[in-house]
């Protein structure tokens, strides 16, 4: 089924505001809403629990009912306010829920998405919400059956949900959003990962930023075990370098973040930066996109991250344009915690690899590192 049919077919419920976080697998839906909606229709927050508060709000403004879409593994962030906000026993407001289907049961997919996958459909039904899972082979007919379930429940005040399988929707049209600044990032974390020194550790973010991460460690230092590839949980990894850092103060703890994991859980860097941890080094590569999930927009094109964590209190704080910047820079002794944006174009390896590792070895590994064993 196209993306526009769908879109359509809201359309002809009343639905015309759609708010979310992008995913892979509803890759030809978000295209479709960048490249023909307006800033007034479509919206990209930081996280999936922000857009469904901002759906509750144009509903208690308009009566209006809006789509929110996410990939599954947001569910988590979504559940706060689906349970004291939206559900019928507390202000019943109706929404419905656009939700790629990540780590489908019988289906190959990376780990992090196999127990979220499996749970899914089970997670809908405990927070009493009704869906219908859109299969490759549905029709428009089907579409319309579901969507008058859909509409049944909104009239009850209730949410419904339409979880998408991977590949059941399709676009004539792909989104090929770029920015301006040169230095492709794998370059940059090949860089500072040349500039490390043997007790040095790292804690990557979830999505390409780990896969490249994985690949350099082995070419420049001949194995990844000093670092950490946080292949899940999306904006919690400089919280866990805050934890490390903590703990493992004579260790330098590089944390290598992305912008919209950044702005997800933007609060982590207001708490890590009045923390009296001296050794951590926080380096956002932004290229203000959500690249690994199909590369949309963030809100950090007027959103200058160094500023923002300079006002958060950070001890230093640097913005990089070139790589040579970084050698002076890692190689000085700050006081930390100290911050450092680094503006990184769109792009990566059509040959990048993905850890051969399973997440437990590469769990064992880095924890014998932290413990002086390697």
């Amino acid at each position: 089924m196209k993306a526009e049919t769908l879109i359509n077919a809201l359309e002809a419920i009343a639905i015309h505001d759609y708010i979310g976080v992008p995913d892979s697998t509803l890759k030809s839906f978000c295209d479709y809403l960048y490249l023909h909606k307006s800033p007034a229709q479509h919206h990209v927050p930081v996280n999936e629990g922000a857009a469904l508060a901002m759906a509750a709000g144009i509903y208690l403004a308009s009566s209006q009912i809006s789509c929110v879409y996410m990939q599954n593994s947001g569910l988590g962030n979504a559940v706060n306010p689906i349970t004291s906000l939206l559900h019928e026993k507390v202000y019943a407001i109706p929404m419905l829920f656009i939700i790629g289907y990540r780590g489908q049961p019988g289906y190959a997919d990376e780990p992090q998405h196999k127990f979220q996958g499996a749970i899914t459909l089970p997670m809908l039904e405990l927070l009493e919400i009704p869906y219908a899972v859109l299969k490759k082979d549905d029709d428009a007919f089907s579409l319309s059956q579901t969507l008058k379930k859909a509409q049944e429940c909104f009239q009850a005040k209730k949410q419904f949900a339409i979880v998408v399988e991977k590949g059941a929707l399709e676009s004539e049209e792909t989104l090929h959003f770029q920015n301006s600044f040169h230095i492709r990032r794998e370059e940059a974390i090949q860089h500072v990962i040349s500039l490390l020194q043997p007790e040095d550790v790292i804690i990557s973010t979830t999505g390409k930023i780990s896969r490249e991460v994985y690949e350099q460690s082995n070419a420049i230092l001949g194995h990844h075990k000093q670092a950490f590839l946080t292949v899940g949980s999306m904006g919690h990894a400089s919280m866990i370098a805050q934890g490390i850092a903590l703990k493992c103060p004579h260790k330098r703890v590089f944390c290598f973040d992305g912008d919209g994991a950044a702005l997800m859980h933007m609060g982590s860097m207001n708490y890590i930066a009045q923390q009296p941890c001296e050794n951590l080094i926080h380096i956002v590569f932004n290229n203000l996109a959500h690249e690994s999930v199909g590369g949309m927009p963030t809100q950090c094109a007027k959103t200058p991250l160094h500023e923002i964590a300079k006002a958060m209190g950070y001890k230093h704080v640097l913005y990089i344009t070139d790589l040579q910047e970084l050698d002076g820079t890692l190689q000085r002794s700050y006081q930390g915690p100290v911050f450092i944006e680094i503006g990184v174009a769109v792009g990566s390896r059509a040959d990048l690899g993905r850890p051969k590792e399973t997440a437990v070895e590469n769990k064992e590994q880095f924890m014998s590192v932290l413990k002086g064993e390697y």
